[in-house]
């Protein structure tokens, strides 16, 4: 997937316009110490790359662009070379199942375990807002049927509402999903409980229509009420073919260290167990196949101890969680996908 220099160079100018200046500017100050080099020589050396491995500012960092050589840098796929890539495999026009949250709960229904309901169905089916209402777990998750990254996210008390409170509540919020809360696996509770920890499973559909997995990953909240990294949160690989913790937890912030126990429940991240390995798995890729249009989709699935849970499926999965947790560029894999739909 070869992108023109001009293009490159309109890339540069989105990294411009868009990174995190005060999280650069520690950034630095840590590269600078840990490199041995000048600001000056690390912020020539971050132009270039930005312009020729299609990175931005931060991810020059966060990939230890500083301490690489070129071969090695050029297997990172950074922010542009991502974007191409997912336009690519999914469409425009086919994300809408993915982006629009009302939809995805009704196209996936089938591995959706815990209740949910949109505010239109709440408004024609008034057991549904009374089945919610009364959900064992005690909570109701709000959301916009547009949220990303754990954002514009509510967790209520369930006796706040009754019935009719629960719409009101809403209507008035903008809110358009209410989901029963869900209540994680013990062991997983017993690791994390400040959220729930979800598995990311990235699936391709090949050439050939078969199902591949590209990574598996857990995502660990660290006193945090969501699990993202982009939320000062871990995420650690897992081994695809055992379910096993194979690597550390490692944060998005180059200046936090790689965490072998949980900071702070002290449980051990490195091989850890997730339940139910194998349903996830089965589910993952079953997931992929129902709606083959999106062929590259990272899945957040929960676990409960009645199995796993799918909680949503993302076009535009994260290369951060991909790439940093086994250390290593994995842009070959994506470039081995292209290559075989061109043959």
């Amino acid at each position: 997937m070869r992108m023109a220099r001009f293009k490159k160079f309109l890339y540069l100018g989105y990294y411009i316009k868009n990174f995190d200046r005060k999280k650069f500017r520690e950034f630095l100050v840590y590269i600078c110490d840990h490199s041995k080099k000048t600001k000056s020589e690390i912020l020539v050396d971050i132009i270039k790359s930005s312009v020729k491995h299609n990175i931005s500012f931060l991810e020059y960092a966060q990939f230890g662009f500083y301490c690489l050589d070129d071969v090695t840098r050029r297997t990172y796929a950074g922010t542009g070379y991502m974007y191409e890539y997912q336009r690519v495999m999914n469409p425009p026009e086919a994300r809408r199942i993915l982006d629009d949250k009302t939809l995805f709960y009704r196209s996936y229904r089938p591995f959706i375990k815990h209740k949910i309901a949109d505010i239109k169905d709440l408004l024609i089916f008034p057991d549904l807002s009374s089945s919610l209402v009364k959900n064992p777990s005690g909570r109701i998750v709000f959301k916009t049927y547009n949220g990303k990254c754990g954002k514009n996210v509510v967790i209520k008390n369930t006796d706040n509402f009754r019935d009719c409170t629960l719409i009101d509540f809403m209507l008035k919020n903008k809110f358009d999903l209410a989901e029963e809360f869900i209540v994680q696996h013990p062991l997983l509770m017993e690791l994390s409980s400040s959220a729930v920890n979800t598995v990311r499973i990235i699936t391709q559909i090949n050439s050939s229509r078969e199902v591949e997995i590209l990574g598996c990953r857990l995502r660990i909240s660290v006193n945090s009420t969501v699990d993202n990294m982009a939320a000062g949160n871990l995420a650690a690989p897992v081994d695809e073919m055992t379910g096993c913790v194979n690597g550390p937890g490692v944060y998005s912030d180059i200046t936090k260290p790689d965490a072998f126990l949980h900071p702070v429940t002290e449980v051990r991240i490195v091989g850890f167990q997730v339940p139910f390995w194998e349903e996830i798995i089965d589910m993952a890729r079953a997931a992929a196949r129902l709606h083959p249009q999106n062929r590259s989709v990272g899945w957040d699935i929960a676990v409960t101890l009645d199995g796993p849970d799918l909680i949503e499926g993302n076009h535009d999965w994260c290369k951060l969680l991909w790439q940093l947790p086994v250390r290593r560029g994995l842009k070959p894999l994506l470039e081995k996908q292209i290559d075989n739909y061109s043959m």
